[in-house]
């Protein structure tokens, strides 16, 4: 039998606090629609929420630039980009427009379609076949899509710090990284705390 995820969760789910749409979106369903016919899909296990100029790990803390224009809003627009010169990092536009912020998607637990690792930001936008292309485009209709899923209770909920952000000082050590607990395909990181 195959798996039907919900509705996709439309812009007003996005302009919500980062933090709750970081924490609602474990359970949520990634899907992609890719031009070679293949449906990708996997439930969300591992995001981070990055919130505001404030916040010295979110790119948008040097304001708007032709960079960081679309973590500006409207929500729920992907923000991709690439880091090392060969991953792409999918992100969703989070708070009302006009405030910054995003949710990286850090890990997802494969449902169909998907043969390569997805432990990792950089490894499910392989897997899935998410690319630069996808920057700018909303999340809630076309071939990239976040589809509704089975909520996650609290009592398996685990958060921590944000993953490669030690450049950011303080900022560094929010606990803005949401996991499900113990699940194996959230990214091996060291220093996880139940929440």
């Amino acid at each position: 039998m195959s798996f039907s995820p919900g509705p996709p969760l439309q812009p007003n789910f996005y302009a919500q606090d980062p933090l709750v749409v970081a924490r609602s979106l474990l359970g949520a369903v990634l899907v992609h629609e890719h031009s070679d016919g293949t449906r990708y899909m996997g439930r969300i296990v591992e995001t981070e929420a990055y919130r505001g100029q404030e916040d010295q790990a979110c790119h948008a803390k040097v304001g708007r630039t032709p960079r960081t224009e679309t973590l500006f809003g409207p929500p729920g627009i992907g923000y991709v980009y690439l880091i090392y010169g060969m991953y792409h990092l999918f992100n969703v536009v989070a708070w009302p427009e006009g405030k910054a912020a995003g949710i990286l998607i850090r890990g997802i637990e494969p449902i169909s379609g998907i043969t390569g690792t997805t432990h990792g930001p950089g490894r499910l936008t392989r897997a899935m076949k998410i690319t630069g292309e996808h920057h700018k485009q909303p999340v809630w209709e076309g071939s990239l899509r976040i589809h509704g899923g089975e909520g996650v209770p609290e009592s398996q909920v685990s958060t921590g710090p944000r993953v490669g952000v030690d450049y950011a000082g303080e900022w560094a050590m929010k606990p803005w990284r949401y996991w499900i607990t113990d699940h194996p395909n959230v990214s091996a990181v060291p220093n996880k705390k139940k929440r």
